[in-house]
């Protein structure tokens, strides 16, 4: 080779390299606020609204509890939220997102008690309402603060005018949603033991109960019997609750479980066994508890037939105590239960109906008394002899004296066999983390299996009848575990408590009559007038004018005696507030809907016991049917290693600190990158990673940008005159459009953003952007390849841009006003473009599969060249590509298969394949031959052709010849 390079001018200011302002460097933390405060200027959602002829789509946002910074769980939920919202919008709808808080609850609450204790102030001793008002500053101010940061995490949607749970328009319809179940019968007022916290104070529903592991005492206790066939014998119950003894009023047992009567033959010397005394256990668990009491030897001395247990009587284990007062002195009554195995235990179970979902049951079937001996704080009440006024719980969750006492006092009587500790899965308080106990108490319930006096049977008379059709017949559940999680609570869980007994909340708006039973007809004071009057004050003053000391006289003139009625006042469970929402958020707004019902509610896993869960029967209960037509759940947020995040262990990852060291578009993008149906993992090192997929996205819309410096629609080309590369980018496109929408509509949004970024990476920048670099940089401007090149970025920029607007809001309005600069125009204000079905084109597709296939065997064996410094670069080669394929070589020869290879000459031939050719293992019948290119290296577009240096422009090759020419 001749070296021209000396005597050649310099034709660097001839080639069309990309021009382009967009920069390399996104600096995200810095620039995202201006695009936020740009499309507030804009009005961007208000003027989304106004595009007619839209379907609405109605994403209904749970309310997040207006207590705290947001975690990063929050970013998650709301980030999805806005995938949703904005790819709807894009693909044609009208989908609207109203942003909301829940205001009221105990969380609140306990913060103000906490001010007022570290004032040395009671909280009994301050006015309600001055109390609640407080509450509601303390809720406006973290509403305000959680606000701006859902902002800075590019969420569109109704800032202005979110929805509270304490404003007073809520208050009211949540008022009105309650006395929908007054009047159509599901109300009623119950005595029976709930899930209380001694803590708190007050009761809780199953959404706010969460398990821990907890140690617990284990008690054996001896229950003699009185008289029949088993007189002389003891009963052994095992329980993992020592104080409910107190309370005990039966022992239950399972006629299909098989029974004996065990002899203590001989014991430890430190145990409480006695030889010769008989104990009835079930024969499955005899062995185990004989080990639990230090019996060495014992003797099972003939089997007990159900019908010897029918019937039979006990003594508690402190009848006739010192100092008893006769409390204790009952008869205690051996019944059949379902509930008892011979799993573990004895195969018999105490049973204190006051305590325990099945011990109540049991108790109604047989009549059981009800006892009142837990105090409101976990302690005894003060008069119950041995134990009055000792706790069960302290104030601070910690164990009280009582169950030491309880158990002192059994092993003083001689009822106690055996004791232990066990380490076991108990309920506490989702707010407050302190272990609860059932404890029974009068409480407002929702009766879910009985018939409601309402006329909206299309799905069911009950709640839980419409409850389950909705889910199976009206839902559509993503993930579909959804389906079955919810169904089974619903199919299995008790009546819902209503009422809690604290101040910070919508009060249950009801009046008892003085001195009547819950269960007269006349109990409850069912009367429309004072619902509407109560509706009206609401909404005019806020639920705070329950508190006033005249509002019942008010309510009640002209339609009932005041003084004949008490006049409630317990407030409302915070989910029955949010279980309320379809109706004055979805139904009564104008950006609503008028059925209330929302086509996505989209919320955690745990949300299935929470607000899906009371939205569910809330709405059951007073429209006939669920508020929602789907339902998405995602999982929760671990660290790298797969752990809970925790502030104790310091893995938490706050999305503020992200947001400032990455920007919230990367936040976003390791949404839409992670398996939201699972239990998403985050950190440094995947951050890291989502930031490199980000600058690789980043260059490929910077390079498309680049060489569209200039288009113009005289530039366009036909799909029908471009070469077949380009054609085939398009038949791409057309697949990808389908399923980016098809992904966009069943919420995969990492299926969505994988599709788009293989294109994008692989097929675009790694083959098509590479091949097409030297037309776009050196072709005359018009060319037709050059400008059906041109053409197509045109066509890709107007795609990938608007594609991803929904999961990079920040960076694509960035990309389209760097081409497109516009005081009143964005992105967001466009929908996907509409792509032809005729780019669709099988056959073309199937012959370049074998043309890329190909091309993949030459890459390769130039890369080992590559490697051996053999060559600097690919143009320096001009292989022998050997194709045994007739089909395969006719598709190669029909194509510039030189110009896909990026070589400056290459040859085809059907000649066999010799022994060092280059062969990938997966590409059967290509062999390639490697042989340097021939000729002179054109000082413009680098390709070493024989016929450089013989034009009119020293120093090149005839194609950029002619385009220096022209």
């Amino acid at each position: 080779m001749s070296d021209t390079t000396s005597t050649a001018p310099d034709y660097r200011d001839t080639v069309f390299l990309p021009q382009t302002d967009f920069p390399m460097r996104a600096g995200l933390p810095q620039r995202e606020p201006e695009w936020l405060d740009r499309w507030a200027r804009m009005g961007i959602y208000d003027r989304l609204r106004r595009k007619e002829g839209r379907s609405p789509f109605i994403l209904h946002d749970g309310p997040p509890y207006a207590n705290g910074h947001l975690h990063i769980g929050h970013a998650l939920n709301k980030v999805l939220k806005d995938f949703i919202t904005r790819s709807q919008q894009m693909m044609g709808r009208d989908a609207r997102y109203v942003p909301g808080w829940d205001c009221h609850g105990l969380p609140i609450e306990w913060k103000i008690e906490e001010q007022y204790r570290q004032k040395q102030q009671n909280k009994d001793d301050v006015d309600v309402v001055e109390f609640r008002q407080e509450c509601r500053k303390f809720a406006e101010g973290w509403v305000e603060t959680q606000r701006d940061e859902f902002k800075r995490l590019g969420i569109i949607g109704k800032w202005e005018d979110p929805y509270l749970t304490m404003n007073y328009h809520a208050e009211a319809v949540i008022a009105a949603e309650f006395m929908k179940l007054l009047m159509n019968g599901a109300l009623y007022q119950g005595s029976k033991p709930v899930m209380w916290s001694p803590v708190e104070k007050t009761a809780l529903a199953e959404a706010e109960v969460e398990y821990h592991d907890h140690t617990s005492h284990t008690i054996w206790v001896r229950f003699p019997v009185l008289g029949g066939a088993l007189d002389g014998a003891s009963v052994v119950i095992w329980t993992t609750t020592p104080w409910t003894i107190p309370q005990n009023q039966a022992v239950a047992y399972n006629p299909e479980i098989a029974y004996g009567i065990y002899s203590v033959d001989t014991a430890a010397e430190n145990a409480t066994a006695k030889p010769g005394e008989k104990l009835v256990l079930a024969d499955a668990l005899a062995e185990a508890v004989m080990k639990s009491a230090k019996v060495e030897g014992f003797t099972r001395l003939r089997g007990v037939t159900a019908d010897e247990l029918d019937g039979v009587l006990l003594a508690h284990p402190f009848r006739a105590v010192e100092n008893g007062d006769g409390e204790w002195d009952y008869d205690v009554r051996l019944l059949p239960g379902d509930h008892v195995t011979d799993d573990a235990g004895t195969g018999f179970v105490h049973s204190a109906p006051s305590h325990g979902e099945d011990d109540y049951q049991l108790g109604l079937k047989f009549g059981l008394k009800m006892t009142y001996n837990v105090e409101p704080d976990g302690s005894f009440r003060p008069d119950l002899p041995l134990f009055g006024g000792q706790a069960i719980l302290t104030p601070e969750g910690a164990e009280g004296p009582a169950n030491v006492s309880i158990i002192k006092q059994l092993a003083y009587s001689g009822a106690l066999l055996a004791k232990g500790k066990i380490k076991h899965s108990y309920p506490h308080s989702w707010r407050s983390k302190a272990p609860l106990i059932y404890r029974n108490t009068p409480q407002w319930f929702a009766a879910i299996d009985r018939k409601l006096e309402d006329g909206m049977g299309e799905y069911g008379d009950t709640i839980r009848s419409r409850a389950l059709t909705s889910i199976d017949k009206l839902v559509r559940w993503t993930p579909q575990t959804g389906r079955n999680r919810l169904y089974s609570m619903v199919e299995n869980r008790p009546d819902w408590v209503l009422s809690r007994q604290r101040a910070w909340g919508v009060p249950l708006t009801c009046f008892v009559k003085k001195g009547a039973r819950p269960d007269d007809a006349d109990f409850l004071l069912r009367d429309q007038r004072v619902n509407d009057r109560v509706i009206e004050a609401f909404e005019k003053d806020g639920a705070d004018v329950w508190y006033h000391a005249d509002f019942k006289a008010k309510m009640l003139d002209g339609v009932a005696d005041p003084e004949a009625y008490d006049q409630v006042m317990d407030v409302l469970d915070v989910w029955f507030d949010s279980g309320s929402t379809h109706a004055f958020v979805i139904r009564d707004r104008a950006d609503g809907s008028p059925d209330g019902i929302a086509d996505l509610y989209l919320e955690g896993t745990d949300q299935h016991r929470g607000w899906f869960h009371s939205s569910l029967l809330q709405a059951c209960a007073t429209k006939g049917r669920a508020p929602y037509k789907g339902v998405l759940t995602h999982g929760f947020t671990l660290d790298e290693k797969g752990m809970k995040m925790s502030k104790s262990l310091g893995n938490t990852v706050a999305p503020a600190d992200v947001i400032k060291e990455y920007g919230a578009d990367i936040l976003r993008l390791w949404v839409a990158q992670s398996d939201y149906t699972t239990d998403l993992r985050i950190g440094k090192e995947i951050l890291k990673g989502t930031a490199d997929s980000y600058r690789r996205l980043r260059n490929t819309l910077r390079f498309v940008l680049g060489n569209l410096d200039g288009f113009s629609d005289a530039e366009r080309v036909e799909v029908k005159d471009m070469p077949e590369l380009e054609q085939w980018v398009l038949h791409r496109l057309a697949q990808i459009d389908h399923q980016l929408r098809k992904g966009y509509d069943a919420y995969d949004f990492q299926g969505v953003f994988q599709t788009v970024f293989q294109f994008a990476t692989v097929d675009l920048s790694s083959f098509y952007f590479d091949i097409r670099k030297d037309a776009l940089y050196c072709d005359a401007p018009d060319s037709l390849r050059r400008r059906s090149a041109r053409t197509v970025l045109d066509i890709l920029f107007q795609r990938l841009v608007t594609w991803l607007a929904p999961i990079l809001p920040f960076t694509m309005e960035d990309v389209w006003l760097s081409r497109f600069p516009s005081e009143d125009d964005s992105v967001h204000m466009h929908d996907f473009p509409v792509t032809p079905a005729d780019w669709l084109n099988e056959p073309l597709a199937r012959k370049w599969e074998a043309i890329r296939r190909t091309r993949r065997v030459v890459t390769a064996a130039l890369e080992i060249k590559r490697s051996d410094k053999t060559i600097g670069a690919s143009l320096e080669a001009a292989p022998v590509v050997h194709v045994e394929d007739a089909e395969v070589l006719k598709a190669l020869k029909s194509v510039a298969f030189t110009d896909i290879c990026i070589t400056s000459d290459l040859s085809l031939t059907a000649d066999p394949a010799p022994g060092e050719a280059f062969r990938l293992p997966d590409v059967a019948g290509v062999g390639v031959v490697f042989e340097a290119a021939d000729g002179e290296k054109c000082q413009r577009c680098w390709k070493i052709l024989p016929d450089v240096g013989t034009h009119k422009h020293a120093g090149t090759c005839a194609r950029c010849d002619e385009a220096l020419s022209r």
